[in-house]
């Protein structure tokens, strides 16, 4: 496999699809133990690849007690994830982050391939030329609607 965050990212996810209350919770220092490296290093992991945009909320308390508590949001029509994104997005979204969410609903299944493409072709830098006055407000308000959409989709 990969790098080591893309090992320590395959193992979280694989604990958490096997956890039962749909959160784990662990303490860096162990986690940081069993891949022999810093606890910097688990922060990056977590800061890098488990973002609410891609559908997971950490709680994380330092110290000698200390624990992280990972949650992974789930994506139906009475999921709390998509008002939490919608919150998120605000009037601002920048192009990475809406490739984080893009990501995370096509691990979902909410979209193909093809139409996370299509919407990343959307959102990309270059389709929001230089006329646009503020490109990440438009992003953010088409990523509100396309989630809207999505949304009433669920709902049949």
């Amino acid at each position: 496999m990969g790098n080591l965050a893309d090992r320590i990212e395959a193992y979280l996810k694989k604990i958490l699809e096997q956890a039962d209350e749909g959160f784990i919770i662990l303490q860096r220092g162990v986690l940081a133990g069993e891949f022999s490296c810093a606890p910097s290093q688990i922060n990056y992991v977590l800061g890098t690849r488990f973002t609410v945009e891609r559908g997971y909320l950490v709680e994380s308390r330092r110290g000698g007690g200390g624990y992280l508590r990972i949650v992974r949001l789930g994506w139906n029509h009475d999921s709390q994830f998509q008002n939490i994104i919608r919150q998120l997005i605000g009037n601002q979204l920048t192009y990475e982050r809406a490739l984080g969410l893009l990501k995370r609903l096509f691990e979902e299944e909410v979209v193909s391939k093809r139409e996370a493409t299509l919407i990343q072709t959307m959102l990309h830098p270059d389709s929001l030329n230089s006329e646009v006055i503020n490109p990440d407000a438009l992003r953010a308000h088409i990523m509100k609607r396309i989630l809207t959409t999505l949304s009433r989709e669920d709902l049949g």
